[in-house]
C-alpha cells in the first residue's frame, strides 16, 4: 500500500490540518525563533506518534492512522525545511535520517507496527534532545548582546533549517 492508499484507508476528518490550539499557539508559531520552531516540531511529531502508539496498542486503528498521518506530515515539513546550499554534506545526512524516520511510521500505519513506531520515535526523541542541547549550550556561550543574531545564524548554518 503507498502513501496515497494509505491516506485514503482512513478517515480524516475535515478539522484535522486547523489548529485546534487557537490563538496561544498561533501567536508561539509565529513569534518563536527558528531554533524553537524546529524544536516545536519535533514535539509535534512525538507527541502524535506517542498518540498512534496508544491508539496502535488499544487497537483503534483509526485514531492511530490519523495520528501518524500527522507524524508523517511534520516529518516531510522538517525534511523541506533543510537548506542543502548551506551545508550539503549534513543535510544530505538529515534527509537521510527524516527519510527513515517517515519509512518507519509508515510501515507502523499500514503493518500495525509498534515495533517500528518505537524506533521511529526512538530517533526522534534523540534527535530532539540534541536541538535541545545545542540551543541550550549556544545561549550559554553568547553574550546576551549578541546572542539573537549568532544563535540565529549559527544553529541555522549548522544545521541547515530553513528560516
Amino acid at each position: 500500500m503507498d502513501e496515497v492508499e494509505q491516506e485514503s484507508s482512513c478517515r480524516i476528518s475535515p478539522t484535522m490540518h486547523t489548529d485546534t490550539g487557537g490563538e496561544y499557539l498561533k501567536s508561539a508559531v509565529m513569534t518563536a525563533t527558528p531554533e524553537k520552531l524546529q524544536l516545536m516540531l519535533y514535539d509535534g511529531a512525538i507527541r502524535f506518534g506517542r498518540q498512534a502508539r496508544d491508539a496502535l496498542t488499544a487497537r483503534n486503528f483509526e485514531t492511530s492512522c490519523e495520528k501518524l498521518l500527522r507524524a508523517q506530515q511534520i516529518v516531510t515539513a522538517m525534511e523541506d525545511g533543510l537548506r542543502h546550499e548551506v551545508n550539503a554534506q549534513l543535510c544530505r545526512q538529515m534527509a537521510e535520517l527524516y527519510q527513515f524516520v517517515y519509512g518507519r511510521l509508515v510501515a507502523a500505519n499500514i503493518q500495525h507496527d509498534v515495533t517500528a513506531l518505537d524506533e521511529a520515535l526512538q530517533i526522534l526523541e534523540h534527535q530532539r534532545e540534541t536541538w535541545r542541547l545545542l540551543i541550550e549550550k549556544t545561549r550559554e556561550s553568547t553574550p546576551t548582546s549578541e546572542k539573537s543574531v549568532i544563535q540565529s545564524s549559527a544553529v541555522e548554518s549548522t544545521l541547515c533549517l530553513q528560516a
